[in-house]
Order: structure tokens, then sequence, then C-alpha cells
């Protein structure tokens, strides 16, 4: 079935279909038949190492607990190295090229892809699970679009509190054109208050209201993307900008900014356990992609915007007592993509009632100590191009690379040694998958404005 068409046929599976029965989560099954709660929380632009679970720089207690609480990995992916299209991909399951988003989507109107953003005939986890009785919320960055036409409304959610760019001032909420960006569904709205605290406010708020019956969070972050501000700092954006937040190292003004997402993040926990709903409820945490500095991508190499292993290879942690075997690491590759075929398993949602989707339901890690099949993963971004292989990963026209290298991840995870001219044969193989993925998905891309549009 493809894309839309299984909507307008409707979802036929069975509402309380029962979760696949894998290990742990077999021998502890919630007595109660309700469908489960699902959030997914979004960092911005936080690197691999900037984390304590992650043995990184940066004091994180409450990220520690999510991952002594469930599961932890370490070869997990963002679909690209920048963050509209990793979102396009979250949110569809699908290559963000098919989207026809590959790149950002940016504030400045005299840019083409300003006018560009997610299409309504793409099919998202929110408009599935709304259709299961799911009541659905995004509260912070959707950057999928900023004309109201591409509105996180138009696309599943019930709510959506934050911002449509890709970043803004945290005190004065407006973006790097200086334009007011800060929403209540389809209208701006005025409201004082640091934007992670923000978030929050409307996050725990949204499970409130919600606690009596099954519902999908969408959390994406802010922090810690530019602009570099603390709480208490000035705007840098506005008629009472100031050149600078804060005279204050940027390295400690980051770690303030990780702080209090982190808080942020312990705040929704507490309210899921306070509410007796906690065991209940999936918590899916990652980052859209990797660090800028003064963040940290230890040990990898490369930065966000880039196609080696730090501009991609992020943190990411899954919870849920009962189902998730506490303190467990995952070292089998995942990539962003998976998170949608996933949240639509543990929703009953049967395979057959899926829109088609590139990612792979992760359940057999998640809830046993299980793998998947080997699969190939691709990346594309402006004209840089990367495939993984199991432990071989193909790289073209990266920075500071010649041509096409080769990597052996398991032997060189910082990818210092180009091991391509030993092994021609596979530099071939992989060399014409990664050209043909590349042409199918960019020629089955939706069609996006050429010119400006009404929104």
């Amino acid at each position: 079935m493809k894309r839309r068409d299984f909507l307008k046929a409707g979802i036929a599976g069975a509402a309380g279909a029962a979760l696949p029965g894998y290990g742990f989560a077999e021998r502890h099954q919630d007595a109660s038949d309700r469908k489960p709660n699902i959030v997914v929380i979004l960092a911005d632009d936080m690197g691999y190492a900037d984390t304590s679970c992650y043995d990184g720089w940066l004091d994180t207690p409450n990220l520690d607990a999510l991952a002594a609480e469930g599961v932890r990995f370490t070869d997990f992916h963002a679909s690209c190295p920048v963050c509209s299209p990793t979102r396009a991909g979250l949110i569809t399951g699908r290559y963000q090229q098919r989207t026809g988003l590959p790149g950002v989507v940016y504030a400045h109107k005299d840019r083409e892809v300003h006018y560009h953003g997610l299409q309504r005939q793409e099919v998202t986890f929110a408009e599935i699970l709304k259709r299961r009785g799911y009541a659905t919320g995004i509260f912070g960055k959707w950057h999928l679009g900023y004309l109201k036409k591409y509105n996180p409304l138009h696309h599943g959610f019930d709510e959506f509190v934050g911002y449509v760019s890709g970043n803004i001032d945290y005190i004065s909420h407006l973006d790097n054109q200086e334009t007011f960006d800060w929403w209540h569904g389809l209208e701006r709205v005025e409201e004082e208050g640091y934007v992670t605290h923000l978030i929050t406010k409307h996050a725990v708020d949204f499970i409130r209201r919600h606690r009596d019956e099954p519902f999908c969070l969408y959390i994406p972050h802010e922090a810690v993307h530019t602009p570099f501000q603390a709480p208490g700092d000035h705007p840098v954006r506005g008629p009472n900008k100031h050149k600078k937040g804060s005279d204050r190292p940027v390295e400690e003004t980051y770690r303030m900014m990780m702080t209090e997402m982190d808080k942020g993040i312990g705040r929704v926990m507490e309210t899921l356990k306070e509410l007796d709903i906690d065991r209940k409820t999936l918590v899916i945490f990652f980052s859209d992609n990797g660090a800028r500095n003064p963040g940290s991508n230890d040990p990898y190499r490369g930065w966000k915007g880039q196609l080696w292993e730090g501009g991609h290879r992020v943190p990411a942690i899954a919870r849920w007592p009962g189902r998730i075997e506490p303190g467990r690491v995952c070292d089998e590759t995942t990539i962003s993509l998976d998170i949608m075929p996933t949240m639509l398993s543990v929703a009953g949602v049967s395979s057959g009632d899926r829109p088609e989707m590139d990612g792979v339901d992760l359940s057999p890690l998640l809830f046993a100590d299980g793998s998947l099949d080997e699969r190939p993963l691709f990346w594309e971004y402006r004209d840089q191009q990367a495939m993984r292989q199991g432990r071989w990963k193909l790289v073209r026209n990266l920075r500071g690379q010649k041509g096409i290298g080769l990597y052996d991840l398991a032997n060189d995870p910082g990818e210092k040694n180009d091991v391509s001219g030993e092994h021609p044969e596979r530099v071939k193989r992989m060399g014409a998958a990664l050209t043909e993925w590349s042409q199918e998905v960019n020629a089955d891309a939706t069609p996006q404005p050429d010119k400006p549009s009404s929104g």
C-alpha cells in the first residue's frame, strides 16, 4: 500500500494488539490492555561525548538515570548530520531524500528552500497513532516548514507549542532573521520564558492532561543549538539585544544549557512516575546530529554537517520499566529512521497497516538480547555521501578525504586509516550500491515548490 493510501483505507489492526513477546518483556507484562504511551525526546546538536553516561565531559544525572534504567545504544546514527533532514526522516520513517527535504529549511525568505516543507502526502507517526486513539503533542522545534500549511497540526499533532525555524533566541524567541517565532498551534503567541523551560513546562502539562489515555509526546529540544544562552542571559536578537548573551566562557554556557535540558528530562520522568504511568510508557532519547564546537563527538572524527562518524553517530537511550531490561548496552548499528517503525510496533500497528518505511522495528533489541539482519545504511548531505555495511564504511567527498575512502570501524572507529587501496572489490561493490541508492531515493522525492507559495 502506498504512502497515504493506507490512511484512506483506515487502519485495520486490532486496537489492543499485543507487544511482541520478547524475553524480558514477555516475563513482565502489564496487566492493563491500554496501549502504551510513547515519549520521544530529541536533543539538538548534542555530541556523542556531551553526556556523562557516554563517558563525556558534562554531568547529566537524569540522562544517566535514563540509561541505567534502560538500554544505551553505542552505534546509533542520525539519518543526516543536520537538523531538518533528520527530523523529516524521524517523523516519516523514510530517508529524508524521499520527502524532498535533503537539506536544511532556511529562515531567509530569499532562499528557495524557505518555502519547502513536509508535504501533506507524507505519512507521519503522529497521524497513524492519532487514528489509533492516541493524543498527540509536539513541544519544541519543528523545522519542517515555515509556512502555516506545514504546521505540525496539519501532520497529525493535536497540540503544538514551540517554534518552526531552525533556532530561536532562548530569551526573545526571535529566529535568525529576527522574526518572532513562538507558536501555540497556528498562532504566534507572546510567552515569556527561557525556551528549554517552556518546552518542559508544556510537555509536563500535556502528560498531566492526558494521563488517562494513551499519548504520543514528541519533545524536540532546542538545546544545545546556538545561540549559546543560559537562563538569565541577555537576548542576542531583537531591540534589546547584546552582542553576546554573557561574558562567561562559551564552554560554561554550553554546560549550563545541557544542565537545563537534563533537568527538564528529569521533570518529565518524575511526572510519569508521580502519575503512576511510568510502566506504561516507552521513552526514547537521541540527538538529531553530532555536535559543533564546543561540544564533543569523541572518540569520533568530524562535526555537525559532516559525514564522518562525529557528524551522525549520536547518543541514544530507550527506557520502559518492565519491558526493557535495565542497564543494557546495545552495540548493533541502528538509525533514527528506525524510531517510527518501533513506535508503531509497540502501539500494536500491524506490519500490514504501516506505510512503506526505510527504518526497521527495533523490538528485538529493546525487549531482548536479539539482533537485526545486517543491512546497508546510507547518508547523503550536499555533495557528501557515505554508506555503512557491517564494520565497513565507504565515504565520498568528505572534508579531508580525497575521492573515495573506506574505513574499518571495528578496528578504526576514529576513521584515521583509509584502507580503500587494500579492498578494491569492496570499494567497487559499495560504491555501486551507494550510487544506486542515491539515484533511487532522489528520483522518488516528493516534489517541493520551486517558487514562493502562500501558506
